[in-house]
């Protein structure tokens, strides 16, 4: 049962991640967290930390880590099949007809509608995690480290992966958590 529950979770991400990856982490969450429970909302941003700093598509990493994790090895590769199959026949079919169409008004409307929409559900989930690392770091050291983070990727042009290697060493070296609780 938990390796059809593995594949129509990440059939659904596949099917419906219209515009790639960073569209596809609110529907791996919606799946993973809220429906089926398979881990709670500190797991998946710790996955998500991780898959953003490795190379490659994001939904396929987390769909084998999480596949892994929940399924073993079949698991894993069921979740990544589901994920990738989608994509690949979608984008058969839909590379052929939006060519064929590509001058129509509505093919360029259809791809400008996209772009708010991707934008809305990053930013809902954007907020989610800002709100939940509220609670152990407080306010101020959220904020700081949203602005800085901010600063560093957006101004200095510095990888992202290079922001996370460091939040994590800080973590991992840096105050005690009783510390970070107290400020």
């Amino acid at each position: 049962m938990k390796q059809l529950q593995l594949f129509s979770a990440f059939f659904r991400v596949g099917i419906l991640g219209y515009g790639g990856g960073p569209a596809s982490i609110p529907l791996v969450h919606k799946e993973v967290v809220e429906k089926y429970k398979w881990m709670d909302d500190d797991d998946f941003a710790d996955i998500l930390a991780l898959g953003n700093a490795l190379p490659g598509p994001i939904a396929t990493k987390m769909a084998g880590y999480i596949g892994w994790r929940v399924g073993g090895f079949l698991g894993m590769i069921n979740a990544v099949f589901a994920v990738v199959i989608p994509t690949v026949f979608l984008m058969i079919l839909l590379l052929t007809v939006l060519n064929a169409y590509k001058d129509q008004p509505w093919v360029q409307g259809m791809a400008s509608a996209v772009v708010p929409v991707v934008g809305v559900m990053l930013g809902v989930l954007t907020w989610d995690f800002i709100k939940k690392s509220k609670g152990p770091l407080g306010w101020s050291v959220t904020i700081g480290l949203l602005i800085g983070s901010l600063v560093i990727i957006e101004f200095l042009s510095i990888h992202p992966a290079i922001v996370i290697g460091a939040l994590l060493a800080y973590a991992l070296l840096g105050k005690p958590k009783s510390e970070v609780k107290a400020s």
